[in-house]
């Protein structure tokens, strides 16, 4: 069975997938908030988010080889992340894979474990 990384089209499929996605948030006006939360250039979140995408769909372990254990929640608790945040970023991320996933089943199983990763990553009320 193929993982999904193999699934969504390895290193280019996880490039594309990551590159709309910060194109999406780089222009959505519903994205603003989440958007404020990065740098102005995209350049080393696009890097970092590919990296780290890799390893979580099951292909090479490229943000580990870097950077060690990805504690996410420690790496984004400096930014205000409440419900609201979390939902721009799904916002961005089901857009992203409605244009870059093709299989329907794949997409639908991303998005529940990106959702479950979205609502994690949540340190403020609301």
């Amino acid at each position: 069975m193929q993982s999904p990384y193999e699934q969504i089209g390895g290193e280019a499929g996880v490039r594309a997938l990551v590159d709309r996605f910060y194109d999406l948030m780089d222009t959505l006006p519903e994205a603003g908030t989440v958007r404020a939360m990065h740098a102005k250039s995209l350049k080393v979140s696009r890097d970092k988010l590919f990296w780290f995408l890799s390893g979580w769909l099951g292909g090479p372990q490229l943000y580990v080889e870097r950077f060690g254990h990805p504690r996410l929640r420690m790496r984004h608790f400096p930014f205000a992340i409440d419900t609201a945040s979390a939902e721009q970023w799904m916002l961005c991320m089901r857009r992203a894979m409605a244009e870059t996933v093709s299989d329907a089943a794949l997409r639908d199983f991303l998005d529940s474990r990106f959702e479950q990763l979205a609502l994690h990553m949540r340190n403020q009320p609301g």
